[in-house]
């Protein structure tokens, strides 16, 4: 099995696909209440729908980044706003978070060889 695309409800499209083309996702599906975008790396997709009646959730996605504090400094000079910096964590990851603009919570991240193999993975 392999994660084929996650979907995030928004009530408006062009500032949510401004927003994650600001992050460095490359769209390849637009429609006039649909977008769809590849990452950079990896073969999951991100879309986005807008919806009637948006419901603000808690699932919180992360994307990996091999250079966070730089992708962060890079992001933030293009405008984009953090919630929080990189920081390391005590699961052993380096994560900073963000918002877009209907509220999902974002956090980029860096977890090298713990993201799939912590020190207490399950085998």
């Amino acid at each position: 099995m392999n994660l084929n695309q996650i979907t995030l409800p928004i009530t408006a499209l062009a500032p949510a696909v401004a927003f994650y083309k600001s992050l460095g996702l490359h769209q390849i599906v637009a429609s006039e209440r649909y977008a769809r975008f590849e990452l950079p790396e990896g073969d999951a997709t991100l879309s986005l729908h807008v919806v009637d009646n948006f419901m603000p959730t808690q699932t919180l996605i992360y994307f990996e980044c091999d250079a966070l504090d730089d992708k962060v400094r890079e992001l933030e000079a293009a405008g984009v706003v953090f919630d929080s910096q990189p920081t390391d964590q005590r699961w052993l990851w380096r994560e900073a978070r963000l918002h877009d603009p209907d509220g999902n919570l974002l956090c980029l991240f860096y977890a090298g060889e713990n993201r799939k193999h912590p020190p207490w993975r399950v085998e």
